[in-house]
């Protein structure tokens, strides 16, 4: 969890404006290592995978359900 968001963002300003966006592979790099660093901390993978799919179902339903409806008027 970011506890200071405005250092956080300062931080990003500053590494964006280093180098810019990050290129793909090394983004592949960064997420394959944050995630063995989970495993690793015992985080992922959950015990059980469709944990919480009902919220996922019902949140795209309605967010479907939104981009119907708006893009009709």
């Amino acid at each position: 969890m970011i506890k200071n968001p405005n250092l956080f963002r300062e931080f990003e300003d500053y590494f964006m404006g280093e180098s810019g966006p990050l290129p793909r592979q090394q983004s592949f790099r960064i997420f394959a290592s944050l995630w063995q660093e989970a495993v690793a901390m015992g985080v992922l993978p959950t015990q059980d995978p469709l944990e919480g799919i009902e919220v996922d179902l019902r949140i795209a339903r309605i967010l479907n359900a939104c981009s119907k409806t708006s893009s009709s008027g």
